[in-house]
């Protein structure tokens, strides 16, 4: 784990609440409604101080997100300056704000990274072949079975594997993920040398691995175990040049589709009473802080592809018909104008206060889950 790519992740992760509400608070402020407070995470209050130009900036206590406190900001309200009096126009800007400036974070972050080297996440991964060229192509360990071989020579999590030889023979350098288990089926039962990078060390160690018998045999119960013992996985980095914006572009895309498709399973989960289906397909502080621990590992780029990540996360899910969201109140807002009205300073509160309450138990519950995953 590197401490310094952790700071940075949780860093840019801040960052991303902080980009978020400046939209809002940015195009607030440039069609005429006052702001009166931007926050840092929700209240109470750590720490605060009025500017120059009469709104409140805070650093608070809970750190799942930030705000933008505006002026009236009771769509009932009315005077100058005020939520409430502007149009349904300059609401539907400030509404939409903070999800293009997470967009924008997005593609922006993308773009730098198919320039100085893309982390491949996903099978068939977007990118223009004509004008990329793959600058790494390691193999990690990934889960350790308890007891294996691997285990028994301390072979940890996240350690870059290098290769293996045999006793009388040369060296099988691993390059893929996929060709680990060839090699080691083909040693299977013998004494083998494995080099491998552990905590930015190189270490060469001997190692018995399972017999074919041995492995055959465990796979008629319900604890398989491999000849080495361990699941590994392979990161690449592929870099592009004059097509990095498309690249970011047709990325931002599969992404998009992906992150629909993760919230459909999870809301599919949720509707069909499977806790365990949903909370799968998302995570919470907890979850997020121990990617960005075991990604440090890896370097600056997957820090950066996972924020990317996340930025467009926040995005996808502020533009969710939920009414504490974004989506949620401008879905409100035009609702009420096709009966032309404006919702009543009673009726907001409960709508928003009762669906706040049921996130933060939707996040209470998949924090739980984090803690038991990790």
């Amino acid at each position: 784990m590197s401490v310094g790519l952790l700071i940075l992740g949780l860093v840019l992760f801040v960052l991303l609440v902080v980009v978020h509400e400046f939209g809002h608070f940015i195009v607030a402020r440039h069609n005429g409604v006052d702001a009166e407070e931007f926050g840092i995470f929700f209240p109470p209050r750590i720490w605060s101080r009025i500017t120059k130009k009469g709104w409140r900036f805070s650093i608070n206590a809970i750190p799942i997100g930030g705000f933008v406190r505006l002026k009236g900001e009771s769509d009932s309200a009315t005077g100058s300056h005020t939520y409430g009096g502007a149009s349904l126009w300059v609401k539907t800007k400030i509404l939409l704000a903070g999800i293009i400036m997470n967009f924008l974070a997005a593609f922006v972050l993308l773009m730098v990274l198919a320039w100085v080297g893309m982390p491949q996440l996903v099978n068939k991964q977007y990118t223009v072949k004509s004008d990329t060229s793959t600058i790494k192509n390691e193999v990690f360990a990934g889960n350790i079975i308890s007891g294996s071989p691997a285990a028994s020579i301390g072979l940890n999590f996240n350690d870059r594997l290098i290769s293996i030889t045999p006793l009388k023979g040369k060296a099988e350098f691993i390059t893929s993920d996929m060709g680990l288990p060839k090699i080691t089926k083909n040693l299977a039962g013998q004494i083998v040398s494995l080099e491998y990078s552990q905590n930015n060390q190189t270490f060469t160690k001997t190692v018995h691995l399972l017999s074919l018998k041995t492995v055959a045999a465990s796979q008629k119960t319900k604890n398989p175990k491999g000849y080495l013992g361990i699941s590994p996985y392979q990161y690449k980095l592929k870099r592009s040049t004059w097509s990095a914006p498309i690249v970011a572009g047709g990325l931002l895309w599969q992404f998009i589709t992906l992150t629909f498709h993760g919230l459909g399973t999870a809301i599919m989960g949720l509707v069909h009473g499977n806790a365990t289906q949903a909370s799968s397909q998302l995570t919470g502080p907890v979850g997020i802080y121990e990617i960005l621990k075991n990604g440090s590992s890896l370097g600056y780029q997957f820090i950066l592809i996972f924020i990317a990540v996340i930025s467009l996360s926040l995005a996808i899910m502020n533009l969710l018909p939920i009414p504490v969201l974004d989506g949620g109140k401008l879905f409100l807002t035009v609702g009420a104008r096709l009966f032309r009205k404006k919702l009543s300073e009673n009726l907001e509160a409960l709508l928003y206060g009762t669906s706040f309450a049921l996130l933060m138990l939707l996040l209470v519950l998949i924090t739980i889950s984090d803690v038991h995953k990790h």
